[in-house]
């Protein structure tokens, strides 16, 4: 996968993210990493097929997860990852996803994207992808990872 592939689903990020909590994010510097699948976080994948194959990673602290859909939530105060900040937090993933999967589309390149699924750390292989940190003002920060 191309490290250009990555900037659809940042802007896409962006937008999302300021539509719905009217905070705009800021971008920190693209890597190459090994995802570490921490404890205390909450992992989202969403799958990529069609003319890109691979998935995409969003990897949230616990408490800008809680944060994020308390946001998306209206500002009702999640205090645990439950089923309501789960659906919340697949939502935002596939809202992102599926923006960015337009995007693409737009530059000729056709994919389509799996449902969201919660990673667990126990069943998480280390993998390598491009990495981008998302930087919320008063919420904390979380990663975008893109693996092909």
């Amino acid at each position: 996968m191309k490290a250009a592939y990555i900037n659809p689903f940042l802007s896409s990020s962006v937008h999302v993210i300021e539509s719905l909590i009217q905070i705009r994010p800021s971008l920190g510097e693209l890597n190459i990493k090994y995802i570490d699948f921490w404890d205390d976080y909450v992992w989202l994948r969403i799958g990529i097929v069609g003319e890109m194959k691979g998935d995409i990673v969003f990897g949230f602290p616990e408490k800008v997860a809680l944060r994020i859909a308390s946001g998306m939530m209206g500002g009702y105060v999640l205090t645990e990852f439950d089923e309501m900040s789960r659906s919340a937090i697949s939502e935002l993933g596939n809202m992102i996803s599926g923006n960015a999967s337009t995007q693409l589309s737009n530059q000729g390149i056709s994919i389509d994207i799996t449902p969201p699924s919660f990673l667990e750390k126990s069943s998480a292989d280390q993998k390598k992808a491009f990495s981008v940190p998302l930087r919320l003002e008063n919420i904390g920060e979380f990663d975008i990872y893109v693996i092909a």
